[in-house]
């Protein structure tokens, strides 16, 4: 039910190896570029029903895949922008309800990064996202996304530690407009709207990260929080809706080797507490190329 954004890492060979992703604090030099293919898998089957924790037969385990096409590029030093489009497919291995597969929404994302001041550095980042094709949103929990325009601004304080080591910490918010849905009507909370416009909630989100860096090396542990600013809850024995109030706390760990132009990198989360959200253990393995642009 949450949308992963995964990480692209980029170096070259002479260069002191780099990461990039919307959410770090680490930068491509300038006329450097990094693409990414990475392929991410998440599951569950339980899930929490507003408060309550339970599972459904009649969908079993609840599988999203994905193929993530992303490309960073160092516009200078400071200013770097981040493109990204998935390929999301979901399955339900018990019931009647057919899984959803297709494009889901293109983002793109601008990083600015003030000047170092005893270790610590500040940066902001401004994005927009919007749907690529024409898929169902309020097919939930099987629709592939929220079917939104969404702009986000983030920002984030890093902290160098001595050993290579670094502390980050980031809170952003969400803008989210209504989304046009195949239906006369609609129940928000206990109220009854006669549109098919249906408003899906803005958003914000949380994490902090410790982590090691150094060449072609990086480990990195972080917890995340996400919550919509307003929302219902699922009702008893019903489906998800765009409206409903989606919060959940996710920790994990992130891995990653680029030794020259080619790398790899790999990531695991695992949601430990919600509301409104399954509790999924998601994977993800990237394959990683970086060149210059001249």
């Amino acid at each position: 039910m949450k949308k992963c954004i995964t990480l692209l890492f980029c170096l070259l060979g002479f260069v002191e190896l780099k990461a990039q992703m919307p959410h770090d604090a680490i930068y491509m030099n300038k006329k450097l570029a990094c693409g990414a293919l990475i392929y991410g898998h998440s599951s569950w089957t339980n899930y929490w029903e507003n408060n309550l924790k339970r599972d459904n037969p009649n969908l079993g385990r609840l599988s999203t895949e994905s193929a993530t096409a992303m490309m960073a590029y160092g516009i200078t030093r400071d200013i770097n922008v981040i493109a990204m489009v998935p390929y999301v497919k979901t399955n339900a291995s018990q019931g009647n309800l057919m899984g959803q597969q297709g494009f889901q929404d293109a983002s793109v994302f601008v990083k600015v990064k003030s000047k170092a001041y005893k270790g610590i550095t500040a940066h902001a980042v401004v994005g927009l996202s919007t749907p690529v094709t024409n898929y169902v949103p309020d097919f939930m929990p099987l629709s592939i996304g929220l079917g939104t325009k969404a702009a986000m601004l983030r920002g984030m304080l890093s902290y160098a530690l001595p050993n290579h080591l670094y502390l980050n910490s980031s809170i952003a918010y969400q803008a989210r407009g209504k989304v046009k849905t195949d239906r006369d009507s609609f129940l928000g909370g206990s109220r009854l709207y006669n549109s098919n416009q249906v408003p899906v909630p803005d958003a914000f989100d949380g994490a902090f990260r410790l982590g090691y860096l150094k060449k072609d090396n990086q480990l990195e542990l972080f917890a995340e929080h996400f919550s919509c600013t307003k929302g219902d809850d699922i009702r008893r024995n019903d489906m998800p809706f765009l409206t409903n109030d989606l919060t959940m706390t996710t920790v994990g760990i992130y891995g990653k080797y680029q030794p020259k132009k080619i790398g790899v990198n790999a990531r695991v989360a695992y949601v430990v507490d919600g509301q409104n959200v399954g509790q999924s253990i998601s994977i993800s393995v990237g394959v990683l190329y970086q060149f210059k642009i001249n």
